[in-house]
């Protein structure tokens, strides 16, 4: 049986976690700042518990790894990683939104479908650009 610590899953989790930073930070920073605040200033942290933010990313990451990137790496397909990529987002950024709509009090519909776009779009996009780059490098 193969080890699943190796340098080249450490390498693609690596990749992957950088893309997602990437992409995510240029959304969080110069996109939705705004949008966050207005919609839900009132119950916003002053600071970001950055701990949380961590535990969050790398978990995610590892999700995409396991059930979209190596998956399509395997099947050697990009159409696998961009769309289950997208798949894995919308079912992941759902579980937050919807339970936050269904139990926060006057949570925001648009917050709610913005993230939901949103989760689709960053995860399928990271892994379609990490599957593109880890292929590079095998």
């Amino acid at each position: 049986m193969n080890s699943i610590l190796t340098f080249q899953n450490f390498r693609n989790y690596f990749i992957s976690l950088v893309v997602f930073l990437l992409i995510d930070m240029i959304w969080l920073i110069f996109i939705s700042r705004s949008l966050y605040s207005k919609h839900l200033g009132y119950i916003m942290a002053p600071k970001v518990n950055f701990l949380a933010a961590f535990i969050f990313y790398m978990i995610f990451i590892l999700g995409l790894m396991v059930f979209v990137i190596n998956p399509a790496l395997i099947a050697e397909s990009w159409k696998s990683a961009l769309f289950t990529g997208m798949f894995f987002g919308i079912v992941t950024y759902a579980t937050y939104d919807l339970t936050n709509l269904a139990t926060v009090k006057d949570w925001p519909m648009i917050i709610t479908v913005v993230d939901l776009i949103w989760g689709t779009v960053v995860s399928g996009v990271t892994a379609f650009i990490s599957y593109t780059i880890i292929r590079f490098f095998n």
